[in-house]
This record gives C-alpha cells, sequence and structure tokens, in this order.
C-alpha cells in the first residue's frame, strides 16, 4: 500500500507564495515522476509541474517562472514552491505519484488534495 499526503494549502492575497510538499510513504518501490496537478472549480483537471527520478522539470506555460517544482529522494518528499501567485491559482491541488510497489505494480498514486485559495 502506497499513501500520498499533500499539505501546505491556505488562504494567500495574490502576489504571495505558498509552498506545497508531498510525502509518499508505505510499500513504495520506486519512484519515477511526481506531478501536481490541480482543479479549479468547474474546469477540468491540469497538470502544473512533474519532475522526474532523473531531475527533469516541466512546467505548464501559466507557471512558468512563477513555480518551481523539487523533489527530496532520500525521504520521498516533493515541494511546490509557489510565487507571485494569481487569483487563477485558486484550486485543489493534487500529488501524483507514478511508482512501482514492491510487488512489482506499477502505478499513479493519488493524494486527497489541499486547497489554494488565492484572493484579496
Amino acid at each position: 500500500q502506497v499513501q500520498v499526503k499533500e499539505s501546505g494549502g491556505g488562504w494567500v492575497q495574490p502576489g504571495e507564495s505558498l509552498s506545497l510538499s508531498c510525502v509518499v510513504s508505505g510499500s513504495i518501490y520506486n519512484v519515477y515522476a511526481v506531478t501536481w496537478y490541480r482543479q479549479a472549480l468547474g474546469k477540468q483537471r491540469e497538470a502544473v509541474a512533474m519532475i522526474t527520478d532523473e531531475g527533469t522539470t516541466n512546467y505548464t506555460d501559466s507557471v512558468k517562472g512563477r513555480f518551481i517544482i523539487s523533489r527530496k529522494n532520500a525521504d520521498d518528499t516533493c515541494f511546490l514552491q509557489m510565487n507571485s501567485l494569481k487569483p487563477d491559482d485558486t484550486a485543489l491541488s493534487f500529488c501524483n505519484v507514478y511508482g512501482l510497489e514492491r510487488w512489482g505494480q506499477k502505478n499513479n498514486f493519488w493524494g486527497q488534495g489541499t486547497q489554494v485559495t488565492v484572493s484579496s
């Protein structure tokens, strides 16, 4: 069993920063990639940032230059630093882990989400 837990969401004013954390625990053997998704009310879920086991990162255009994804492999923690937040960043943010369980099962593992609200 693999557990994914996000934290760090909250309410901030436009222009402020927020940092999200994603902790992976349980029977994970290898983590190939971690992707932060978000879903605003009434909109489709979108991938925001991704980091692979090799350290390669990708960002959706709307957050480039503002968000930074990083990974601490030793303790299975992923971070999303969000700077210069805008109201359009308001969404339920999810951490997705693509990895291999100890039994040999590859899968996507999801956290339950953390709410990010940006408003004045």
